[in-house]
């Protein structure tokens, strides 16, 4: 990966779940260092600031899902902002805000590549549907939104779908899978990592057996979206749902120096930052550490 043009965008948004303080994720992220961070690595960094949020919640009586108006319209500014970013020629990285903010980015991205793969650094596998999830939070649901399944308002931002091909899926660190995602998985034929096979074939060869996925898929490019919850939350305790047993810190670094090695990377996304949640800014700190790896910070 030579120097890059990055463009930060901030996605201040808590409406994909019911927890408040993610809302802050990005400020918090900012707040670590992100842009002095990846400046010192000798890429061009611009801050776009903040994506504008409706900070008025209503439910929507014909539907269980969470403020689905104020997400559609969020992640509608998002992807029109990330395919501008992309068309400059710019690398897009956005700053979450949880997790349904994926749903944008990707809307965003994927008229811009003939075959965009991604990878979902995650706990959740985030393919749930209103039928499937069990509390109706958006967050849960942007992997199946973005292959096609889900409210057709979701589906169809930026009037196309689907955004991605569900065999063009990486998830790494699932640990939490509701039994609809199992099944969905099961029938897309997605590829998952759980923590069972990095736990028994090591980070090392989980990432380049994903690397290997791709080049074989002859992908155009590769969007990562990290949710902070991948992580153990020892690492990262500024999470809505932290789940135990989770991927190390150490694992992850070296999960971000080899995509920076596979010049693979083209955009990414760190989500579910809470402050409220955290302790001394911890989560936020470690996002911004990760960034520097995925990057081109090495230790010597």
């Amino acid at each position: 990966m030579n120097k890059l043009n990055l463009t930060i965008i901030g996605v201040p948004m808590d409406l994909g779940q019911n927890r408040r303080g993610v809302d802050m994720g990005p400020s918090a992220i900012r707040y670590a260092g992100v842009v002095e961070r990846l400046t010192d690595l000798g890429h061009t960094v611009k801050d776009e600031g903040d994506i504008l949020i409706s900070q008025i919640r209503k439910e929507e009586s014909s539907t269980t899902l969470r403020n689905l108006e104020q997400v559609i319209e969020a992640n509608t500014a998002l992807a029109n902002k990330v395919h501008s970013v992309v068309e400059a020629g710019d690398f897009p990285l956005v700053l979450g805000g949880d997790h349904s903010i994926a749903i944008g980015t990707l809307a965003g991205l994927s008229d811009q590549y003939e075959n965009l793969g991604v990878i979902w650094y995650d706990a959740h596998a985030d393919l749930n549907t209103a039928e499937t999830s069990p509390s109706g939070n958006i967050h849960g649901m942007p992997l199946a939104v973005s292959i096609g399944l889900g409210h057709k308002d979701l589906v169809n931002i930026r009037e196309f779908a689907p955004k991605i091909k569900p065999e063009n899926i990486v998830i790494i660190g699932a640990r939490s899978v509701d039994p609809g995602e199992r099944e969905l998985i099961r029938e897309k034929g997605i590829k998952v990592f759980s923590m069972h096979e990095i736990d028994k074939l090591g980070m090392t060869e989980v990432m380049n057996q994903t690397i290997t996925y791709f080049l074989e898929r002859k992908v155009d490019g590769v969007h990562l979206s990290l949710d902070l919850d991948g992580l153990d939350p020892l690492y990262t305790p500024g999470v809505g749902t932290p789940v135990p047993g989770g991927i190390s810190y150490r694992e992850s670094h070296l999960a971000m120096e080899m995509l920076y090695s596979s010049h693979l990377i083209s955009s990414a996304e760190f989500v579910e930052v809470n402050p409220i949640l955290d302790e001394k800014n911890k989560t936020a700190d470690t996002a911004v550490a990760l960034m520097g790896s995925l990057f081109g910070k090495r230790i010597i």
